[in-house]
């Protein structure tokens, strides 16, 4: 079923700069980042998520490109993928399941559907409102050579109610190691609307195992934990999905995202997918998990959910779009590790 394999966000972003009109936006100063075993994390002063706020002017949302999919080594294509299946990158270790459940939002916003969903094959507009069109938003963020960029990412349900999951190559580098600058999320995102405000990110998260394999996409998955909105936190604003690590697969699971196809609404509004789970046989140390669906660019880090609750817009993130093949989209499966970094953006 799966034959070559693609990241949807595995781009060579430091060589390509986007800018707003003529004006070229000098890079911010980094953040500082500290190690905990295999937990990276990449901490922002309060100027530095003041300045990120700013910086994302309607014209720089705008122009910001949706991360894509294929490198031109990429385009080529074998079984084992380009960037980062190297021997010897070990799976995750199986442990005991460990759940959060969802956050019910303040106020939910109306349904404009019966919820009534059936499989899909192709990513279709989102309009079953629910928790996941408050939960499910836009990434921006700005990588050393001053080019802007968007991806997709989840509200997950953390202590410190400020935590979203997101696609690792949607945090940081992994070919250079650089971690993303000027980092916010917008929850609800739709059409350049943003109807719950800008959160930037208080620190970023990722797994040194997605670094040091130069980019495995068993390990690609990050979190960021974010500012608050006018003194209250994310989950107090938007509500969060459930997450859960070490849970079972192939089960049926619906993914979320901002792709940036026409027919997808060129990044402006959620797109929805989903399907049986089945396991990636296309690359020879895989351990992700997909479905007989693909969101193009800019998806990358929106939500794969099971246990999806379609009239409640709720269910439990299990993993975020990741890579693409065919007509086949796969997520990393949130194992002890991945437990590892959200436990970490949890207490930031």
């Amino acid at each position: 079923m799966k034959r070559t394999a693609a990241y949807l966000g595995a781009l060579t972003l430091a060589a390509t700069a986007w800018t707003v009109g003529t004006a070229h936006a000098a890079p911010p100063p980094s953040g500082t980042t500290t190690s905990s075993g295999s937990v990276e994390r990449t901490t922002f002063s309060t100027a530095q998520q003041d300045k990120a706020i700013s910086f994302w002017t309607p014209e720089r949302l705008s122009a910001a490109k949706d991360v894509s999919s294929l490198t031109p080594a990429q385009a080529a294509g074998t079984a084992a993928n380009t960037r980062g299946a190297r021997a010897g990158s070990a799976a995750d270790p199986a442990g005991p399941e460990v759940s959060v459940p969802p956050a019910a939002a303040p106020a939910s916003p109306t349904r404009t559907s019966s919820g009534a969903v059936s499989p899909l094959s192709s990513p279709t507009a989102w309009t079953g409102g629910g928790l996941i069109a408050t939960t499910a938003g836009k990434v921006f963020f700005q990588n050393a050579a001053g080019g802007t960029y968007a991806c997709s990412a989840t509200v997950a349900n953390s202590d410190n109610k400020s935590v979203v999951l997101t696609a690792g190559h949607c945090v940081v580098d992994a070919s250079t190691g650089e971690v993303y600058q000027n980092w916010v999320f917008i929850p609800g995102y739709a059409n350049g609307n943003r109807p719950y405000g800008t959160f930037a990110a208080r620190s970023l998260f990722h797994d040194d195992q997605y670094v040091s394999t130069g980019g495995n996409a068993n390990w690609d998955y990050g979190f960021a934990a974010v500012g608050t909105v006018n003194g209250s936190t994310l989950v107090d604003t938007v509500g969060a999905q459930g997450i859960a690590f070490n849970s079972a697969t192939g089960q049926h699971v619906h993914s979320f995202g901002y792709g940036g196809s026409d027919a997808e609404g060129n990044g402006e509004r959620l797109n929805h997918c989903e399907g049986d789970e089945f396991a990636d046989a296309g690359r020879a140390d895989s351990t992700m998990w997909g479905i007989d669906c693909v969101q193009t660019g800019g998806s990358s880090g929106g939500g794969f959910l099971a246990s999806f609750d379609s009239s409640a817009g709720s269910g439990y993130l299990v993993g975020n779009i990741s890579v693409s093949s065919g007509s086949n989209e796969y997520h990393p499966v949130l194992g002890n590790s991945a437990l590892s970094v959200y436990q970490q953006a949890g207490a930031a």
